[in-house]
This record gives structure tokens, sequence and C-alpha cells, in this order.
């Protein structure tokens, strides 16, 4: 009769560390490196229209609609596309901080699988969704972007 009572209270302390085990996993923080290999990634495959005229901004090619509520989310105040477009600096710190909301929100969503992560952020970066980018133009695009992300994540990190 207390053997059951002291196996229901094992079993429940090992449930306890299992369930805390995962919830560990899936709350990791995405770190400053992943973000800024995506950023460079979603830099370097933006693609160029060789159209000066073509609406689209900074070295990301920025939708100035986009770039509204990305400024307002990001720095509490907007920006007009002349802005983003002249300061470097400012138009990372924005593709910084949207980049690392949107591999967050993958992480958690792939189980912290961090090229599947890179997928669909790239997918979403292109299409507004996080899915549905295997063929064609954004297929090509997303590949690209994981292609210079991964580039980006093999470079030995700088220490200061």
């Amino acid at each position: 009769m207390i053997k059951k009572p002291i196996q229901l209270l094992l079993s429940g302390v090992i449930v306890s560390f299992g369930l805390l085990a995962s919830l560990a996993q899936a709350q990791q923080p995405i770190s400053d490196a992943q973000v800024g290999a995506m950023v460079e990634a979603l830099r370097q495959a933006a693609p160029q229209t060789k159209n000066p005229n073509d609406g689209l901004y900074s070295e990301w090619q920025v939708k100035p609609e986009t770039l509204k509520g990305w400024s307002k989310t990001c720095l509490k105040r907007e920006l007009t596309p002349t802005q983003f477009e002249n300061s470097p600096v400012l138009a990372r710190s924005v593709v910084s901080c949207i980049t690392r909301r949107e591999l967050t929100k993958q992480f958690a969503a792939t189980n912290n699988n961090e090229i599947a992560s890179v997928r669909g952020t790239a997918c979403w970066w292109m299409t507004g969704n996080y899915t549905g980018c295997n063929k064609g133009f954004t297929a090509d695009y997303v590949q690209k972007v994981v292609r210079f992300y991964q580039q980006e994540r093999s470079k030995p990190t700088v220490t200061q």
C-alpha cells in the first residue's frame, strides 16, 4: 500500500524534470551571432533590380509600408524611407530587431531546428508566410539565404 504512493511520487518528479528540460530547450534565446548571420544573409540575398527607383530601400530592399511598421515596433518611431536608406546603422538596427523576432518564432515552431528556422524566416521575409517557398523564385531566394547564413555562421567569431 505504501509502495504505490512512493511510485506515484517518483513518477511525478521524473515527469516534472522531463517537462522542465523540454521547456528550457524550447526557450533557448537566439544568439547575437545567429541574428547577425541572418541579417547578413538577408542583405546578401536581397534581389537587385538594377532600377534605382524600384521603391525598395536600403541594402535589404525593404518596402516603405513595411518599414513604417518595423521601425515603429523596433525604434518606437516611424522612419521615412530616406532616413532608412541613408543610415546603414539605423537600417541594420531595424532589420536585426525584426530578424530576432522572426527567428525566435521560427526556432519555437521548428523545435530549435536552426536551418528550418532560417528557411522559414527567409520565406517570411520574401512573402509574409513561413511556408510555401519550395519552388520558383522564392525557393531560389530561400536557398541563397540559407547558403549565405551557413557561410556567416562558419566564420570564426571575433572577440574583443
